[in-house]
């Protein structure tokens, strides 16, 4: 009895010591998630509305994927320097961040389609595509499918180079359910967020802030029916096999010390070895490894990611 009273009490002077205390729950993602630059919106003829920043006024122009659970502002560190000398798009997909929460099939495809509907909507008919993890998947159906649209490839931390058997897919299905996000607790919302970086820098806590608060949204059901969408159709949709077929000068950007690719609990390997498939496969790339960097390179170690970017798109 004397162990269970001091455990409880452990937990409840741990909740009350949570930095997360003092967040004000937020009444709509789309209202109340606050970027870092002007939110801009635009209807889709297919349904969503879809929210996105823009900066710079370059001639040619980038859109930016995020990854699975994010949102445009994980680009904040990336956009002004890219912005200097392109157009710069970064988009909150169908389902996420402040685009309209639907019951959308959250399939690559749909998402590929929605990007090029998106695009013929602001008259573009060509532009560099950027994604990161989940985002880079989605990019590179989008090359494959729509080759003439898409100028040059920039996948970070892609997911898609790592193959798995259907018992992994199996497992990936099942456990990918709107439970798993809507149940999920602050602490370990800010250790699946802490898992991303090398070392998770202070200006990445508003993700983690965000993510926590939105739980209260109006909409906050909806994202998570998307999330677990999006799961299921990354392993539904592998681009493995199709990789030699992309078309695209394409950068590949990993993280040295990236824990999420590989997957460690089901594959195991090491993050170059992946790296190296996607290199070897894809036709014209060229890969760059970033030291003291994880999964979510681009933000953690921006500056050289931004130059690599921006010699690389080079003409």
């Amino acid at each position: 009895m004397r162990k269970a009273i001091l455990f409880l009490s452990g937990m409840l002077l741990l909740l009350q010591c949570s930095p997360y205390q003092k967040l004000s729950p937020m009444k709509s993602m789309v209202e109340d998630l606050r970027y870092p630059f002007p939110v801009k919106f635009q209807e889709l003829s297919s349904g969503p509305r879809m929210a996105y920043m823009e900066q710079g006024q370059g001639a040619e122009t980038i859109i930016l994927i995020h990854g699975l659970g994010s949102y445009s502002p994980a680009w904040k560190n990336n956009i002004p320097a890219l912005a200097e000398k392109y157009r710069v798009i970064a988009i909150d997909l169908p389902g996420y961040g402040k685009s309209s929460k639907g019951p959308w099939t959250g399939s690559l495809e749909f998402y590929a389609e929605s990007l090029m509907e998106f695009a013929d909507s602001l008259k573009l008919k060509s532009f560099h595509l950027g994604g990161h993890s989940m985002g880079g998947q989605i990019s590179m159906v989008a090359a494959l499918k729509y080759p003439e649209r898409i100028q040059k490839l920039i996948l970070v931390a892609p997911a898609g180079f790592e193959p798995f058997h259907p018992g992994q897919k199996d497992w990936f299905r099942s456990v990918a359910t709107p439970s798993l996000t809507l149940l999920a607790k602050p602490r370990q919302i800010r250790e699946n967020f802490a898992i991303n970086f090398y070392a998770m820098p202070e200006d990445a806590e508003f993700m983690v802030e965000d993510r926590i608060a939105m739980r209260s949204a109006e909409d906050f059901p909806g994202y998570a029916y998307i999330v677990a969408q999006s799961i299921k159709a990354m392993v539904d949709r592998p681009v493995y096999d199709y990789l030699e077929q992309i078309q695209q000068k394409t950068l590949i950007v990993f993280g040295k010390d990236d824990m999420l690719i590989p997957n460690r609990f089901l594959t195991g390997g090491s993050t170059n070895d992946i790296a190296k498939i996607g290199d070897e496969k894809i036709p014209d790339s060229q890969l760059i490894m970033l030291e003291k960097a994880g999964h979510f390179v681009q933000f953690e170690a921006f500056e050289r990611f931004n130059q690599s970017v921006l010699e690389f798109l080079a003409p």
